[in-house]
């Protein structure tokens, strides 16, 4: 009987090292992307992320020639969201589209179940957002000033819809500042706090720019900007400060970030196409139609800015004494 002739030992020792291996080298082998991209929005539909999220996708879609699906994951002020993604494969197929509050207040306001710099790779700013506070349009006040005497004569008399925990802190802050007595109404995400001052479940929230319909249509009212100088789609309607309360105002940001370990030739491909999206004549000016700012960083610059707020929210937060209750 003839014998099978045997591989040499030092042959088979590095096919055992090899083999466990291999899924890796094939993976690696496999262009990005090569199959749909989830990017996980950790608030409710219908809201700034949200809206970002899906003309971003949109245009990253055509250029990756690639699905990119969203996909919201709302609850407890968007860290339910934010943890799906901390957890995540860092592989480039999970990212996450958040806004400030929930990358770099949460942090001074929650135990968290990740760590907001270290379990992420930052990709890009996408755009810097600005805010407006609305009314129901059955509130009696008309002016800033008048929906500030009316609460603080009857007190309890209005409730404050806040989708994020940035857009409660806001709400305390006005509340410490004028001595109104206002009620303050928890939501899953810029959304549906829309919805309910649209609905009358509420009276007032300061909505990020994703309400301008309902403004237009009569179904609620702005009484001030949140922002350093009046916004040009709302020129009539003056400033906080104009008002007479100084020092507030939504400093927030739209990003786009991926789990820690993402290959930065992976994060580097993301980010440069970003970058090139928001600068799109249509995108800026969809973007310009939300009174939003497009920005498109880099991740070195992504990575500062987190950075910073997060030191920032925190020496905010203590200096207000603001207690989370939700």
């Amino acid at each position: 009987m003839k014998r099978t002739p045997r591989l040499p030992r030092r042959l088979l020792l590095a096919a055992a090292l090899l083999l466990p291996l291999l899924p890796l080298l094939a993976g690696a082998a496999e262009p990005y992307p090569s199959r749909p991209i989830r990017v996980v929005v950790p608030f409710g539909a219908g809201g700034t992320s949200d809206v970002v999220a899906r003309l971003l996708s949109a245009k990253l879609s055509e250029s990756l020639k690639q699905t990119v699906n969203v996909d919201p994951k709302p609850g407890a002020n968007g860290i339910i969201g934010t943890d799906i993604v901390a957890k995540a494969a860092p592989d480039g197929y999970t990212l996450l589209l958040t806004v400030a509050s929930a990358q770099t207040l949460t942090p001074a306001l929650y135990k968290l179940p990740f760590d907001p710099v270290k379990d992420f790779a930052p990709i890009s700013l996408v755009a810097n957002l600005g805010g407006v506070f609305l009314v129901n349009a059955n509130v009696p006040a008309r002016t800033m000033q008048e929906f500030v005497a009316q609460a603080r004569t009857r007190p309890g008399r209005f409730s404050y819809g806040a989708g994020t925990s940035l857009l409660r802190l806001i709400g305390e802050q006005l509340k410490q500042a004028t001595g109104a007595d206002i009620t303050m109404v928890p939501y899953k995400g810029t959304g549906p706090q829309m919805a309910a001052v649209v609905g009358g479940e509420v009276d007032a929230v300061v909505d990020p720019f994703v309400g301008m319909a309902h403004v237009k249509s009569g179904k609620v009212r702005p009484l001030a900007v949140l922002m350093n100088k009046r916004s040009p789609l709302l020129p009539d309607v003056p400033t906080l400060e104009e008002a007479g309360i100084k020092g507030i105002a939504l400093d927030s940001w739209a990003a786009v970030l991926a789990p820690a370990g993402t290959p930065p030739e992976i994060v580097g491909r993301l980010s440069t196409e970003i970058a090139r999206i928001v600068a799109l004549p249509d995108v800026r000016e969809r973007l310009a139609a939300l009174n939003y700012d497009p920005v498109g960083s880099t991740p070195a610059e992504l990575g500062r800015t987190i950075d910073a707020e997060i030191a920032k929210w925190k020496r905010v937060v203590k200096e207000a004494n603001y207690k989370a209750e939700d």
